[in-house]
């Protein structure tokens, strides 16, 4: 035993710990700074009231009783946000898998399909193709010009009607399913085809195959795909910024939009500090359930559920 110890205190030697630090200097430096400094700094203007050029003074927890009490646009822009999300989540998902479903298949120019799928998901949350869907969708668009077309005619656009805005940047999240579409097609490539065959021998049809195999075998990856949605989904802001700025009537004021315009619009920075810190306990809430609830859904071949 003491020849080993010795035998370890010869090979180690006190320098490769800052050769370790070096090359985690980077990752550190980054999460001192652009992560925790600001997390710690957002925690307490929550508790004061500061608007970027006064000096914060406390309150303690004003802010957050001003936010549950007294502020009726908090309470619609936290319903926008339920809904979009509630309603954007599955489809995005389903729409995703159902295309990685087809492009598991053997394809001419398979790669330039897969390509195409994926570039939304790069570009979709750009400001420039909020421009567009703008355009699209709007009074003189494509949309609206295609409904003349067909003897449709309408008054207001799409965007400018409170109930169906809301839907159309809704349409424009479920456009961006690339990256969801990715990790399901990687994860149908680790399926076993001796599970597909030992089906079809039995007679299995396509849909019983589908849900008693596939689904089944993908839940660890929808499971990962439905935590990083929803968190995706609640900090939507980019869309709701551009194409409606949260109108017609706060229809589409995404919950980001309005912490966005408390600190930037009224420079209330300290009740905008308080508003994130609520996202981030609504954000977490959501992800505890999905965890204490995956071991009656999630399966995993190692047998942990």
């Amino acid at each position: 035993m003491k020849g080993h110890k010795n035998l370890i205190g010869k090979l180690y030697k006190p320098r490769d710990n800052v050769v370790g630090y070096l090359m985690l200097a980077p990752w550190l430096i980054g999460f001192l700074f652009m992560w925790l400094a600001p997390a710690v700094t957002s925690m307490y203007y929550s508790f004061t009231d500061f608007n970027l050029l006064n000096t914060p003074k406390l309150i303690g927890f004003d802010n957050y009783i001003r936010i549950f009490t007294t502020d009726k646009t908090f309470i619609q822009a936290l319903k926008v946000t339920f809904i979009y999300v509630l309603v954007l989540v599955p489809l995005r998902l389903a729409f995703a898998l159902f295309i990685a479903v087809l492009l598991n298949k053997k394809h001419r120019c398979l790669g330039l399909y897969r390509t195409f799928y994926y570039i939304p998901s790069i570009i979709g949350g750009s400001i420039a193709v909020s421009v567009v869907w703008k355009q699209i969708f709007g009074n003189k668009g494509v949309i609206m010009s295609l409904l003349e077309v067909f003897g449709i005619h309408q008054q207001t656009s799409l965007l400018g009607n409170p109930k169906t805005a809301l839907s159309v940047i809704i349409i424009m999240g479920i456009w961006q399913f690339g990256s969801s579409m990715l990790i399901f097609l990687s994860a149908l490539k680790q399926i076993p085809g001796s599970l597909y065959e030992s089906a079809m021998v039995d007679g299995a049809k396509p849909a019983k195959i589908f849900f008693r195999i596939t689904m089944p075998m993908l839940t660890p990856m929808i499971f990962f795909n439905l935590i990083l949605q929803i968190i995706n989904g609640f900090r939507v802001f980019t869309e709701s910024y551009i194409i409606t700025n949260g109108g017609p009537l706060d229809s589409t004021l995404s919950y980001v939009l309005y912490l966005y315009r408390r600190a930037f619009t009224y420079f209330d920075m300290g009740y905008s500090c308080a508003m994130a810190w609520i996202l981030v306990a609504i954000i977490a809430v959501f992800t505890v359930i999905l965890f204490k609830t995956q071991k009656s859904w999630v399966y995993y071949e190692s047998g942990e559920n």
